[in-house]
């Protein structure tokens, strides 16, 4: 690869430990609960892995928060060939720039790609969420549609279409062109000699935060070829009642049951009488429920120990943490004194593996590792942590 463009949406994922569900639209309201911006750290995790592998690549990127100082931190000396503002300069001359202050757009992001596309780069690295790829992907099917109209091959796939890569950093990632981790993201980008076509997608968040997921297909793009590329949800329609009705019978008394979103644990929740907030998380003991539709906030200030975390890992992905329940954070996965993964073997027959993407690489590291997951009433199946 000889050139890289790099654009980071600053405020993607910054509604999830609060939970909101979601930013688009209330970037105000994070920040008024304390919400802090996770994704130009994560890009910096992905472009540190890239210098690592390939120092001398050259990268296109966008002014100030929007990737000029993420690859600048990373090692690189950009060329910065977008300004979202006549403010630009002077954001890029600051030093210490925060940026839950630094209003950006789709619009934004668009006109990024387009100045990478002008330069011709061989990949477009996008950091955020499946908001923050749709944007990239409106432009690439500009780009393809520019060239049906000189094609005579009748070539449908990606052709000559610059492909894109995700970095991870948003609360709700169903779309299929992300690496699984940041880290990911940079090996991947400085090796992949091939690429496939890939979907992307997206949700309704005012529906999500009620508790319906809505998805639906926005574009089908390049995406480089590699493992760790994460695969596009899946909804499992399989029975969980007899896992749900086994773990009911052996809860505990005296201990605090942290919940996480999802219809499998839902259905535990249901169970144990308790009405579930569907995409939320809930905090239960001895029979009251402690906190529902919880922000990590509000998840540390009713935690007693001793403490179970149950989850469900997302359909067709596999991740246990890390996407859709950035609630549960490194903070209280460390209250937890043990970790409960359920799911129907209908789900687990569609995945490879589990992954956790916590931001914490310790616990990560700590998570890793074959793990024992409920499957019915009485049974369990390991499965790999990677």
């Amino acid at each position: 690869m000889d050139a890289l463009g790099v654009v980071v949406n600053p405020i993607a994922g910054m509604g999830g430990r609060v939970g909101l569900k979601g930013t688009d639209g209330k970037v105000a309201e994070a920040r008024r609960l304390g919400a802090e911006p996770r994704a130009p750290d994560r890009a910096r995790e992905a472009l540190r892995s890239l210098h690592r592998r390939d120092p001398d690549v050259t990268v296109y990127t966008a002014a100030g928060v929007l990737g000029e100082h993420a690859v600048r931190d990373a090692g690189f000396d950009p060329q910065v060939v977008y300004e979202p503002s006549s403010d630009a300069a002077a954001d890029r001359q600051a030093t210490g720039v925060d940026p839950e202050e630094t209003e950006t757009t789709a619009a934004d992001t668009r006109a990024a790609v387009r100045a990478f596309l002008e330069q011709g780069v061989d990949l477009v690295l996008f950091v955020g969420g499946d908001g923050t790829a749709v944007d990239a992907a409106e432009v690439l099917e500009g780009e393809g549609e520019a060239e049906t109209e000189t094609d005579t091959d009748g070539d449908s796939g990606a052709g000559d279409r610059t492909p894109i890569l995700g970095v991870p950093a948003g609360v709700k990632i169903y779309s299929s062109v992300f690496a699984v981790t940041p880290a990911d993201a940079g090996r991947i980008a400085a090796e992949f000699d091939r690429v496939e076509m890939r979907e992307v997608n997206d949700i309704d968040e005012e529906a999500y935060r009620e508790g319906e997921v809505r998805t639906e297909l926005k574009a089908v793009v390049p995406v480089p070829v590699a493992p760790d590329v994460q695969s596009g949800k899946q909804v499992s329609s399989g029975s969980v009642d007899s896992l749900a009705s086994g773990f009911a019978r052996e809860i505990e008394d005296e201990r605090t049951y942290v919940f996480g979103p999802g219809g499998t644990v839902g259905a535990i929740e249901a169970e144990l009488g308790i009405d579930p907030s569907p995409l939320g998380v809930d905090v239960w003991r001895d029979g009251e429920v402690l906190a529902r539709d919880a922000a990590e906030s509000d998840i540390l200030a009713v935690l007693e120990d001793p403490v179970t975390i149950v989850v469900s890992p997302i359909g067709g992905q596999g991740f246990v943490f890390g996407r859709g329940n950035h609630q549960i954070s490194p903070a209280v996965i460390e209250r937890a004194d043990e970790i409960e993964v359920v799911a129907s073997e209908e789900k687990l027959d569609g995945i490879d593996a589990l992954h956790v993407d916590t931001d914490d690489e310790a616990i990560d590291e700590e998570l890793r590792g074959w793990l024992r997951v409920r499957t019915g009433r009485f049974t369990t199946r390991l499965v790999k942590v990677v």
